[in-house]
């Protein structure tokens, strides 16, 4: 029996990509607003000119895609959201949804006004299914196969999102982006999940640190090429 092969990115030192979700107890966002505000907040980071090139973030960046791509969401409200708007990053808006990313951090590296947020407590409510995306927009596709927490779910789309911009070619990318990333986001039915699947798009397949087993196919990234 032949030794398994070690995945290079295990012996990379190890980062994660932070997201913050803005969830007042008032006002709490809409779960599909969360979930396309959190990939839309990857795809601005990822094309941000800090990010790139000699771009002050770009270090970091490379650092945690030379590793395992790790994100994880946290919630924030009051006092909590303010300090986390004052940290280098990002913030997009979707619907009622906040999300804030920032540059990606070591594993035990967190910057203190993140590292006390919570991850529980994002599982938003989903009032109404949302409707059919409209005809050519890119759509992040959930499973069907499994529940995941808003949070989850959140980095599993932001990863799918990525991963859909790495395949597209470089005037194809350049196009999404000048359009301000047109996206949606929806759980797939049984049978167009089983189409998908074979349909050779790019997929999300979970390294099992939280919520599912390692392997599981979480997100795909169908970015019809009419909409870019």
């Amino acid at each position: 029996m032949q030794d398994q092969v070690a995945d290079p990115r295990d012996a990379a030192p190890q980062h994660v990509l932070p997201l913050v979700v803005r969830v007042e107890r008032a006002a709490p966002p809409r779960r599909t607003d969360a979930l396309e505000a959190a990939a839309l907040a990857v795809l601005a980071l990822l094309t941000d000119p800090r990010s790139t090139g000699d771009g002050e973030w770009a270090a970091a960046v490379d650092a945690w895609t030379d590793g395992r791509i790790r994100k994880v969401v946290r919630r924030a409200r009051g006092a909590e959201w303010r300090r986390a708007e004052a940290l280098d990053g990002i913030t997009v808006a979707r619907g009622g949804a906040e999300v804030r990313v920032f540059p990606p951090v070591p594993l035990d590296g967190w910057p203190r006004d993140l590292a006390k947020l919570q991850v529980s407590g994002t599982d938003l409510a989903a009032p109404a299914a949302p409707p059919p995306p409209g005809p050519g927009t890119p759509v992040l596709w959930l499973t069907p196969e499994l529940e995941m927490t808003a949070g989850k779910a959140m980095a599993q789309v932001g990863h799918a999102a990525q991963l859909g911009l790495a395949a597209l070619d470089p005037a194809a990318r350049d196009a999404w982006r000048e359009r301000g990333f047109p996206l949606a986001v929806r759980t797939a039915d049984r049978s167009r999940w089983a189409a998908l699947l074979a349909a050779g798009l790019p997929v999300v397949r979970d390294a099992g640190f939280t919520e599912v087993a390692p392997g599981t196919c979480t997100a795909i990234a169908e970015l019809a090429p009419g909409a870019l």
